[in-house]
């Protein structure tokens, strides 16, 4: 049986070559019917999958699927089942990020934020996107490197309208970690964002881009936006 620090998450951002806009009505039609059909039948049944529409808003982006898994093996079937059903043959990989959850070794009791990825529903908007540290971060002393995130968590509980999902990514992908934030309030979490470029932990940040924006909708919408007839 899996536990919550053997579960996977996959961000797969997915752009959609504009050459299917172009098919015929009926092409279109039973390409979305596939593409719909496969999303709802996952190939695990202990796989998870919300789906996002980053139409217009992501350059080359167009679906922001966002999924937990017991392992990469399953994260990898299902992508390929989905790339490979109706309108998915006509979707490229934009990026993928793959990270595993664990306990986090500076929360001692996580809240309502650092949420579970099982609980709860989903907000309106994702964003996520990968976050590496420095290595002057991994030099410091624990103690030290304790007080910091000390600073970044108080910053972080005055938004109590956004959740945050960390996922580590060691081993596994370029970047050192996930971070996925949840949010119906996005001038919010602007501000959050704003309001921890002033905090200390960010003189030892890498990189954290692309950020990747996207808007919860059945995927049967999506398809739709996507010119689906």
């Amino acid at each position: 049986m899996s536990t919550e620090s053997s579960i996977y998450v996959h961000a797969l951002a997915l752009g959609l070559d504009s050459a299917w806009r172009r098919q015929p009505d009926e092409a279109r039609r039973d390409d979305a019917a596939r593409f719909v059909e496969r999303m709802a039948a996952p190939t695990d049944a202990s796989l998870r999958t919300f789906a996002y529409s980053s139409v217009g808003i992501e350059p080359g982006v167009d679906i922001l699927l966002w999924r937990f898994g017991p392992s990469v093996e399953a994260l990898e079937e299902a992508a390929a089942a989905v790339l490979g059903a109706g309108l998915g043959r006509w979707l490229t990989v934009r990026h993928s990020l793959i990270g595993r959850i664990g306990p986090s070794q500076y929360v001692r009791k996580p809240t309502d934020q650092e949420q579970s990825p099982f609980d709860g529903e989903r907000s309106r908007y994702l964003i996520v996107y990968p976050f590496t540290k420095s290595t002057d971060w991994y030099l410091l002393a624990g103690e030290a490197r304790q007080g910091i995130m000390n600073e970044h968590m108080r910053v972080g509980h005055q938004y109590p309208m956004v959740r945050q999902a960390l996922a580590y990514s060691f081993g596994l992908d370029s970047q050192d970690f996930v971070v996925a934030y949840e949010t119906d309030d996005l001038p919010a979490f602007g501000d959050l964002v704003r309001a921890l470029r002033a905090t200390e932990s960010r003189r030892t940040t890498v990189s954290d881009n692309p950020i990747l924006l996207g808007v919860h909708r059945p995927v049967e919408e999506i398809v739709r936006l996507l010119g689906a007839p």
